[in-house]
């Protein structure tokens, strides 16, 4: 938490596979991670949270089928892309109107976001991509993410913290779907089914 807060950047264990956050108000720590992993600026991070209401902190608009799909499957493998509030960064969504928010299901992740959101005056996010060079396999384990990015201090590309969660249980990233249509569209396979996803909400997810 006060790596974070100082501008820091933190290597974390998901459900899924690493991440490598950053709190989303704090540009140059987010500047570092595109830099880090070599991502083009034009994609988004995922903004992770740790309660299911905290989707309407970020997001202004949220059908109700999306509301449903947070109830069923977070916390775990999917991310929702929705309408961004103006409180969160462009620089954060690869300058786009939208905001992609997930919420992991693993203990060391919830703890985290948990103490950083203890005391605060609004609901505070993580905004966390795989921790990886970009195209590259993402991270499953803490050595993986030395192995890719480096360790702790060695370099400025290098993650100032690693929480050492041991191996992610799924190893593949979450699946992503975009909720800022009438119709959702899968943007991403993952560990969520477009089945289960159509199951929930009864309705078409266009691939």
């Amino acid at each position: 938490v006060e790596v974070l807060l100082d501008g820091g950047v933190v290597a974390f264990p998901t459900d899924t596979v690493y991440g490598i956050g950053a709190l989303p108000d704090h540009k140059a720590s987010v500047d570092r991670i595109y830099r880090m992993k070599g991502r083009p600026r034009s994609r988004a991070l995922v903004l992770h949270v740790h309660e299911r209401e905290a989707i309407t902190a970020f997001a202004q608009r949220v059908p109700d089928w999306a509301l449903k799909l947070a109830e069923t499957f977070w916390p775990g493998a999917l991310t929702l892309v929705l309408p961004r509030k103006s409180s969160v960064p462009l620089f954060v969504t690869g300058d786009r109107d939208t905001v992609s928010l997930r919420m992991p299901n693993h203990r060391l992740a919830t703890a985290l976001l948990r103490a950083l959101n203890e005391g605060a005056d609004e609901w505070v996010g993580i905004a966390a991509p795989s921790a990886n060079r970009f195209g590259d396999t993402p991270a499953g384990t803490a050595q993986e993410v030395v192995a890719r990015l480096g360790a702790p201090g060695s370099s400025s590309d290098a993650p100032d913290l690693i929480l050492d969660g041991g191996a992610c249980p799924g190893k593949v990233p979450s699946t992503i779907v975009d909720c800022t249509g009438e119709i959702p569209r899968l943007l991403r396979r993952g560990n969520t089914s477009v089945q289960e996803i159509e199951d929930v909400i009864g309705r078409f997810v266009k691939q």
